[in-house]
């Protein structure tokens, strides 16, 4: 079992900025892969980014340029930097950890940007 809490979301203007944060209850040695995804009303969940054990990061199109996923192995957290937000990007965030054990997700924060 994988505990996922993250943090850092809220209400912020068309341009700004946001870093959401993840920390999990184990370290990141037995866990292959962390993403975050995102999901708003009546659409299905949709992977934003993801950055495995090698620190291999990748990103959705829809995000390319704008958002940065990173992690602090010490902290056993990783982080989701967003920047030049756009209304569009407002949902739910969700923090996935891909582990040897299975798959865990947190809890989600809100992510809303006004226009």
């Amino acid at each position: 079992q994988v505990q996922l809490v993250e943090s850092g979301g809220g209400l912020v203007q068309a341009g700004g900025s946001l870093r959401l944060s993840c920390v999990t209850s184990r370290s990141f040695f037995s866990i292959n892969a962390m993403a975050w995804y995102r999901q708003t009303p009546g659409k299905q969940r949709e992977l934003v980014a993801t950055i495995t054990r090698a620190g291999t990061t990748n990103y959705a199109d829809s995000v390319k340029g704008r958002f940065t996923i990173s992690r602090d192995n010490a902290k056993r957290t990783v982080y989701l930097q967003m920047n030049s937000l756009k209304p569009e990007d407002t949902a739910v965030y969700y923090c996935n950890c891909d582990s040897i054990t299975g798959a865990y997700w947190g809890q989600g924060t809100q992510v809303t940007v006004s226009s």
